[in-house]
């Protein structure tokens, strides 16, 4: 029963804030007449008052992000076009990245090096620990090297998320927010809908860092029995 308890405890803390932040943002979604432009004019207006010009910003369909390696802010089709609170709020986030970027942030930049560790490691992690239970029969000691291999490649992908957080929620409050603020692009109502946006953007990785948290704690636990 409690092992049944702790598991529904997990699973909520895992995926809550992940149906939280899409409820947020499909709030927010609704086309708004009033806004005078999309959310790929908000981003291009705001990168050009920031003197970022060598950043450009396109429409994809591989989600909301910046690309640091092709300098681009790229927004999802409903947001690149659509003039919503969600489209405006989520493109001052990913011009927040631009900033970053622009400014060569320590931690934005470990993330970039994490990030392309992290993949390469995830790559070779499953291999290393489906080879470890062969290897106890042919090579004991080999398969002990694979197995911590296989924990630290683990590790990195907890450190990766670990670092993403802060960057994020620099992006949205520590960047996004006084743009905003700033330009006085929205009402005061419109105001306290987009930090709520913003905090969405933010926690958008939050899932990612508790599940990595959870992977390495079960195999913690599997390594001690």
């Amino acid at each position: 029963m409690l092992y049944a308890i702790v598991a529904l405890v997990f699973l909520a803390i895992m995926y809550l804030p992940g149906f939280w932040v899409r409820s947020v943002l499909k709030k927010h979604s609704p086309e708004r007449s009033d806004f005078p432009g999309n959310g790929a004019e908000m981003a291009r207006h705001l990168l050009d008052k920031l003197d970022i010009e060598d950043v450009v910003v396109e429409v994809t369909e591989h989600g909301d992000h910046y690309d640091p390696n092709d300098k681009a802010v790229r927004l999802t089709k409903d947001k690149y076009e659509g003039r919503t609170l969600t489209g405006v709020v989520v493109a001052a986030h990913e011009v927040g990245h631009a900033v970053q970027h622009h400014r060569n942030e320590r931690l934005f930049n470990l993330r970039g090096s994490l990030a392309k560790l992290t993949y390469l490691a995830s790559r070779a992690a499953p291999i290393l620990l489906a080879a470890t239970p062969l290897l106890v029969w042919v090579n004991p000691a080999l398969s002990r090297w694979t197995l911590l291999a296989a924990v630290l490649s683990m590790l990195l992908g907890v450190l990766m998320n670990l670092v993403t957080l802060p960057v994020e929620w620099d992006a949205s409050f520590g960047k996004a927010l006084p743009l905003l603020e700033e330009g006085r692009y929205l009402s005061a109502r419109d105001m306290s809908s987009a930090r709520q946006i913003l905090t969405a953007a933010a926690l958008t990785y939050v899932a990612a860092s508790l599940a990595s948290l959870l992977n390495l704690g079960v195999l913690a636990r599997l390594l001690r029995r």
